[in-house]
């Protein structure tokens, strides 16, 4: 019975071998590489298997070769081939995170039918044919989905433009003279009446410029997918962006870690909408190396297990432990890859080019556990310091982050931005967001620890707070934002 199961065996591995170079195949029926969907949204792809050889085929437990941070089914998951026939079947994509994902394939079991019969052997077949997932956050997804002005393509402005001081038609109101207003401006008339110098404030419409400062440390990636704080800070900085693209203002983004991660200028419209839920999809990833837990060796081993399926020759001809040379052929079959994303950081060339492999193909590299809390709270202070002096002036500035631990630079740059009269709102991240309770019987011990930890993290946010507050930045209360996370959940459950 084994030598009867062997031999079958080897009858179907050759016969699958013919199948393959005789053209079995399976390809998107879609014409783009790249599909997109909001975070929590789901999208059905099209693929289609395809037996161009002679022989009947039939395929068992199809699956989905893709990202952790996308749930993907398939229908059918068993199909029957005849020969010279086409089978059609439906992707089901659900998005976990924001961010750039692949679809690497599928794959499935071919099972010999010699006589007709369910036989004893199945032989595994795997379709490399890489695909992305661009998830970006619901309410910036919806505004971009939207219908757009017809010709024009432009969004209607909704609101009110806020009225502020400048040089302007309108009077604002008269005011007593300060070193620097210029003569012109005086009011002789009025201030020969009242005995004192008086200056015409004149006022001018226009719309608000808002920065969106968002603190993308890895620390904050901590918890359940879809549910850790950084996912919720992302989707309430998209609510925050959405809310200002639709009044007319123009808003900018700054992502900031341990160094600056994207810096974004204030634009208007729905494109500008598309770059901001770009940024927000890339900048936070964790495939640089001073933000990734693999070091050279393990990025290599990641590249070496993807590549080996798209490579004509199996990456039969390298030698083991020649990074340089498998850094070359990545390099080479890069081309295939749905993503063009920016060059990673790296200590070298060739782990660079590793990991832009990694980057370009979706493939997901888990955070660094040591963290970089106080290297980005430095980041951080030098970020508000350059928007206290960025032209045009912000009106709003809106951030996203943990209380630095030390006050002393932050309370100097919350000045030169009071100074400039530009308002600060601050919204701490919920630190105990991803705490979820494991299913299942759970101990006393366990309940215990999430019990500490929830206490630990509430304190800490409780104590950040109390900072802010005292340095005089207005703390978005933790209820706001708790709504504008339901807000982008409704727009994400109403997001087809």
């Amino acid at each position: 019975m084994i030598l009867a199961v062997a031999v079958g065996r080897a009858i179907a591995l050759v016969a699958v071998t013919r199948l393959r170079a005789a053209g079995f195949e399976m390809v998107w029926t879609g014409s783009s590489r790249v599909v997109r969907t909001s975070s929590g949204g789901s999208v059905v792809v099209e693929a289609e298997l395809r037996n161009r050889s002679a022989d009947a085929v039939r395929g068992v437990d199809v699956r989905p070769l893709a990202s952790s941070m996308l749930s993907v089914t398939v229908e059918p998951a068993t199909l029957d081939l005849p020969p010279g026939a086409r089978a059609r079947l439906d992707v089901t994509i659900e998005a976990r995170r924001v961010g750039r994902w692949g679809v690497h394939g599928l794959a499935l079991e071919v099972r010999g039918t010699p006589l007709g019969g369910e036989s004893l052997y199945e032989v595994p077949l795997l379709f490399a044919n890489p695909m992305g997932v661009e998830v970006v956050p619901a309410s910036l997804g919806a505004l971009m989905a939207s219908a757009r002005g017809g010709r024009a393509r432009r969004g209607s402005e909704v609101g009110r433009p806020a009225n502020v001081a400048g040089e302007g038609d309108e009077l604002r109101e008269l005011r007593d003279h300060v070193p620097g207003d210029a003569f012109k401006r005086i009011a002789w008339k009025a201030s020969a009446r009242r005995g004192r110098l008086l200056v015409r404030e004149m006022e001018r419409e226009e719309r608000d410029i808002v920065w969106l400062v968002v603190d993308a440390s890895v620390e904050l990636w901590a918890g359940a997918k879809g549910s850790a704080p950084l996912d919720l800070v992302v989707e309430e900085a998209a609510s925050v962006a959405t809310r200002h693209l639709r009044r007319g203002d123009r808003v900018g983004l700054v992502v900031s870690a341990s160094r600056l991660r994207a810096w974004i200028a204030p634009k208007e419209g729905a494109a500008h909408a598309a770059l901001l839920a770009g940024a927000l999809a890339s900048a936070a990833s964790c495939i640089d190396a001073d933000r990734s837990e693999l070091d050279e060796h393990r990025v290599a081993q990641r590249v070496q297990e993807h590549l080996r399926p798209l490579d004509p020759r199996g990456l039969t001809d390298l030698r083991k432990g020649d990074l340089d040379a498998l850094a070359t052929r990545a390099e080479e079959a890069r081309a295939r890859a749905p993503f063009a994303p920016r060059l990673p950081f790296a200590p070298s060339v060739r782990e660079q080019v590793l990991r832009h492999y990694l980057a370009a193909f979706g493939i997901e590299s888990p955070p660094r556990i040591d963290g970089e809390r106080p290297r980005a709270d430095e980041t951080l202070v030098q970020v508000l310091d350059r928007l206290a002096t960025e032209k045009p002036t912000a009106s709003i500035v809106h951030v996203w982050a943990p209380a630095p631990a030390r006050a002393e630079g932050l309370g100097s740059a919350l000045g030169a931005l009071r100074r400039r009269h530009i308002e600060v709102r601050w919204s701490l991240p919920h630190l105990d967001a991803g705490i979820a309770p494991e299913p299942g019987r759970r101990s006393g011990v366990a309940e215990v620890v999430e019990h500490a930890v929830r206490s630990r993290a509430r304190t800490a946010e409780a104590r950040g707070a109390m900072v802010l507050r005292r340095l005089g930045v207005r703390v978005q209360p933790r209820a706001l934002a708790r709504k504008r996370s339901l807000e982008a959940l409704a727009v994400r459950e109403r997001t087809p």
